[in-house]
């Protein structure tokens, strides 16, 4: 693999040089060398975390650790944490530490707070055998339960296919291949996603009032494939993210993408192969 520095680690280098200055999605972005939208999901695949939460959340405790040293002035803190007022300063640390900047301050101590400290950026990706192939997507609308996700949550996805286990195989107006699901990544923001795991379906599908659907328009796809064990898709997606999109020269889309299961998948083993689809600019 080559030494090019990749966006996450980018990311990280900005966020930590400019403690002292307003940082804005875009920024970082810009720094980057991305979009909005593949920062966003570079770093939350990458670190865990949304990028914008992350900034919040270094700067509270960089502001914690100032007022547990004795810090006079709450207000110089709050400005220099990035906050215009007292009120909105004692807000978001009140939300972020259960404390406010007072409690803190008075007590001399940061015992019992957990502080976002830096993250070190851990370089180890993994080798694609074959790295993608473009591919002309069809308009397909996919059927089944949904969650809404911050990146620290998305180890509750899991859950949801659990969920989602004893709908199948007799989903409603299903359509496609008997034995292939999708997991769907929809409604991106900047600190947050939705997450479906579902089926084709008709679009005029009657289905459960639990369900929703998403429809997927015809879009030019990298595919991937991941061919480990399930418990190793994260790796997968970190190295499409930080090496491969980069490298590309492609733009990734405004657009869900997707994990698509075959039939060589098994969901009792994790074992046979998770297909990925990222829309891209032809």
């Amino acid at each position: 693999m080559n030494s090019a520095v990749h966006p996450a680690a980018k990311a990280l280098w900005f966020i930590e040089n400019r403690f002292d200055t307003t940082i804005t999605l875009d920024d970082i972005a810009a720094h980057a060398g991305v979009s909005r939208f593949h920062m966003t999901r570079v770093f939350d695949v990458r670190m865990g975390v949304p990028v914008m939460a992350y900034v919040r959340a270094r700067r509270l405790s960089e502001a914690a650790k100032r007022l547990a040293g004795g810090a006079g002035d709450i207000l110089s803190v709050a400005l220099e944490a990035g906050y215009g007022s007292h009120e909105a300063f004692t807000r978001a640390f009140r939300d972020q530490f259960g404390l406010t900047p007072e409690q803190v301050r008075d007590r001399k101590s940061l015992y019992g707070i957990k502080l976002q400290e830096p993250f070190i950026m851990d370089k180890a990706l993994i080798d694609i055998p074959s790295p993608h192939t473009l591919i002309a997507g069809q308009a397909i609308c996919i059927g089944g339960l949904s969650g809404h996700y911050r990146g620290e949550e998305t180890a509750a996805i899991p859950m949801l296919w659990q969920k989602f286990g004893p709908y199948l195989p007799d989903v409603p107006g299903r359509i496609g291949d008997p034995y292939t699901t999708y997991g769907v990544c929809y409604n991106q923001s900047d600190n947050a996603i939705d997450y479906m795991a579902g089926v084709e379906v008709s679009p005029d599908a009657d289905l459960p009032p639990e369900f929703s659907t998403v429809r997927i328009t015809p879009q030019t796809y990298a595919r991937f494939v991941h061919t480990g064990h399930i418990s190793g898709l994260r790796a997968t997606w970190s190295t499409i993210w930080d090496k491969w999109l980069p490298e590309s020269g492609l733009r990734v889309k405004h657009a869900p993408f997707f994990e698509k299961y075959g039939p060589e998948f098994n969901g009792r083993t994790g074992e046979g192969g998770v297909e990925i689809w990222i829309a891209v600019e032809a």
